[in-house]
């Protein structure tokens, strides 16, 4: 019975997976290069980012990570102009929200279940998330802006 819970988990898992990077790609307009997915076994420390909890099959935590100059340069290539302060702050969680929203979506097609929470903006740098069961963390380089981490953090 253990197996058949841990691989429809890990299912689950790789379906989230999968659509958050279709969702990134469909939402974001500019061509990223995708780095090798990896296992994040330390705790994550974001300086500028957005968390959405994820609810349903399974429970977890999205996480959009870079630094601010990242979100305001895909700000400007999505509305044509510089995005600043509360714009660039709204920007973000706006843009985590489409994002999540979408892989959301995605897994309902897929037959799962899933709910998302409102974005939480964080950009103070003190923003630590180690309560964890799993994670998976994978780099979007995004040729002439810079790097975007994306986590997707499994919660027991």
């Amino acid at each position: 019975m253990i197996i058949i819970v841990t691989s429809e988990k890990n299912r689950f898992v790789k379906e989230l997976y999968n659509e958050t990077l279709k969702s990134i790609q469909a939402v974001i307009p500019l061509e990223a290069e995708i780095g090798k997915a990896e296992v994040l076994t330390e705790s994550l420390t974001i300086p500028f980012g957005v968390v959405i909890e994820v609810t349903g099959d399974v429970k977890g935590t999205l996480v959009l990570k870079a630094n601010d100059g990242l979100f305001g340069s895909i700000g400007e290539a999505m509305f044509g102009m510089p995005l600043e302060g509360e714009m660039l702050h709204s920007f973000s969680g706006e843009l985590g929200n489409m994002i999540a929203g979408s892989m959301s979506t995605g897994i309902y097609e897929k037959g799962l279940e899933t709910d998302i929470t409102s974005p939480l903006v964080t950009s103070d740098g003190n923003k630590v998330l180690n309560n964890f069961h799993q994670a998976i963390q994978v780099e979007l380089t995004y040729e002439t802006i810079g790097k975007m981490e994306i986590a997707l953090l499994i919660h027991p």
